[in-house]
């Protein structure tokens, strides 16, 4: 178990000290790179900059512990938290309807769709969705100000785009803990990611949001530990003191994404109670988590990943006790994102597309979830049709239901499959497809009829890093069987990148940044520790053309 961090509440003398830019700025930068921002930048990554690093050391000794062999499991020092009566605080009246809620990046144009799509509501994605570059961020913020303000329009030379008369209510992912912003930096160290996303977004919008009753909420990504969810507590109460918002207000929802913790689901509920509505299903991360964590244990080798489905073993059995954690404290159990998008110039594709969607909407709803994501606003219409056949009400909060005991090893049993020579060459081609987009700024890509994110992209190099290193036997296409061997990826690798060099000719495949994304994906899916993000490397090179 992680160890515990220590809190004070001493105040930090307010010396002038802002936060300082790096980067490139340009237009419209300084309405939200203010003096007074950079200033509560700067107090923010002073006050609990200090404790996320512990954190993340803390992260790092938890997983010594699982490769040397350890299991996750419920914690014990927190078992009274578990055992005892108690309830988060009243949901607000703009979240108690989330049955339809859709996902996307902070570009403007693709933020009004999302607004104007019909879903309740809109989480805005500084993270998954988003390439972090640095444009992109500030761009995302000075949306979100524009937002705020009723002033969130665009015109462009085929089309005006216009916020109509009901929008979905917003909520703002911002990067996770583990990220850095390289730049702003406070006393030379760049700063948290998650503090700058949080910060210029609660210092701009935060009051006029809470005055409107829209606001603000927060979507909180990647959390591995109650220790994690309890410094975004601290967080909320230092800006809402700060910023003279009534305590309570900032209302978040946690991705429950990572393995550690959905065994401490109650925990964060806890930890978060006074500011938290719910937790989330992010299945795809989730995959890529239990990979990761698990990734000594051959006997919790994943088939391909087509094969991995949410309607069995770990991935429903972490659904379920999802549903039942949050009904159990009072939150909103929210469902997961289905990966397919329309299919345009294909009626067939597009109908067994919206098939799939309208089956994965149905699991959820009758499982017991309170609401849903999707990726495109052509999807709206079919996943609330099906919450508003499954689920008249509001929610399902309050209603009685017999569910099964999940235990520890049901949230750890593996799917059954097979590993195939089709299922390593669409992840090496899907992965490297992703990394070279978001190389060049995009953070959601539509990739063979699906939309990919970071969560996609990591889950496909790690599952070449955990059949490489297990070595998994592989179904191929003439047959028979082998076993993947670093020589056998290798062969594959060339195969598929001399495929996309054929694809996009000489040039192109030079300016869209294959080759750079190709040394990623192989160096994150080969090297011989798993390394825990792809886009930390990824990062480091994200703005050198």
């Amino acid at each position: 178990m992680n160890a515990p961090v220590k809190h004070t509440d001493q105040p930090i003398p307010r010396h002038r000290v802002l936060a300082k830019v790096t980067g490139k700025t340009a237009a419209r930068y300084d309405e939200v790179l203010t003096p007074d921002a950079l200033l509560f930048l700067a107090d923010l990554e002073r006050r609990f900059g200090p404790q996320r690093r512990i954190l993340l050391e803390n992260r790092k000794l938890q997983q010594e512990r699982f490769d040397d062999g350890e299991l996750p499991t419920q914690p014990m020092e927190t078992q009274h938290v578990r055992n005892s009566v108690w309830e988060v605080a009243p949901c607000p009246a703009a979240l108690q309807d989330r049955r339809v809620e859709i996902t996307g990046p902070v570009d403007r144009k693709m933020m009004i769709n999302a607004l104007n799509s019909g879903a309740k509501m809109f989480m805005c994605d500084f993270e998954d969705a988003s390439s972090p570059t640095f444009a992109n961020m500030i761009h995302g913020q000075i949306n979100m100000r524009d937002y705020a303000r009723g002033n969130l329009s665009l015109e462009t030379e085929k089309k005006s785009y216009a916020l109509g008369a009901e929008t979905a209510t917003m909520l703002v992912r911002p990067r996770g803990w583990h990220l850095e912003e390289n730049n702003i930096t406070v006393d030379g160290q760049p700063m948290s990611a998650s503090l700058v996303d949080f910060g210029l977004h609660i210092f701009h919008n935060g009051k006029l949001l809470a005055a409107d009753e829209r606001g603000p909420f927060y979507y909180l990504p990647k959390i591995e530990a109650y220790q994690e969810a309890r410094l975004w507590n601290d967080v909320f109460n230092f800006s809402q003191a700060v910023l003279d918002i009534p305590n309570g207000t900032i209302k978040s929802t946690v991705l429950i994404e990572t393995l550690p913790a959905a065994f401490q689901m109650e925990e964060i509920l806890y930890v978060l109670r006074n500011h938290i509505t719910g937790l989330n299903c992010g299945r795809w991360d989730y995959i890529f988590s239990y990979i990761k964590t698990l990734r000594n244990h051959k006997q919790f080798l994943l088939p391909d990943r087509a094969q991995v489905g949410m309607d069995r073993a770990f991935l429903s059995a972490y659904a379920s006790r999802l549903v039942e954690v949050c009904h159990k404290r009072r939150a909103h159990a929210m469902g997961g994102m289905a990966a397919q998008i329309p299919v345009k110039n294909d009626e067939a594709a597009n109908m067994a597309a919206f098939d799939k969607v309208r089956t994965d909407k149905q699991r959820e709803a009758r499982l017991g979830h309170d609401g849903t994501w999707v990726a495109h606003p052509d999807l709206v219409a079919v996943a609330m049709e099906v919450f508003d056949a499954e689920m008249p009400s509001k929610h399902q909060i309050h209603k009685k239901r017999q569910t099964p005991r999940i235990d520890d090893e049901s949230m750890l049993a593996p799917h059954s499959g097979t590993v195939t020579e089709a299922g390593i060459r669409t992840n090496i081609e899907v992965g490297i497809r992703y990394i070279a987009a978001w190389l060049c700024g995009r953070g959601a890509v539509p990739i063979h009829n699906l939309m990919e994110d970071a969560a996609t992209a990591e889950i496909s190099r790690s599952q070449i890093w955990q059949w490489l290193a297990h070595g998994a036997t592989v179904q191929m296409e003439g047959g028979f069987t082998e076993t993947l061997t670093i020589r056998l990826f290798e062969r594959i690798y060339n195969e598929e990148l001399k495929a996309l060099a054929k694809e996009y000719g000489p040039n192109g495949f030079a300016q869209g940044r294959f080759p750079e994304a190709a040394d990623i994906f192989t160096q994150t899916a080969t090297a011989q520790v798993l390394p825990d993000f792809l886009t930390i490397p990824a990062y480091d090179i994200l703005e050198t053309n």
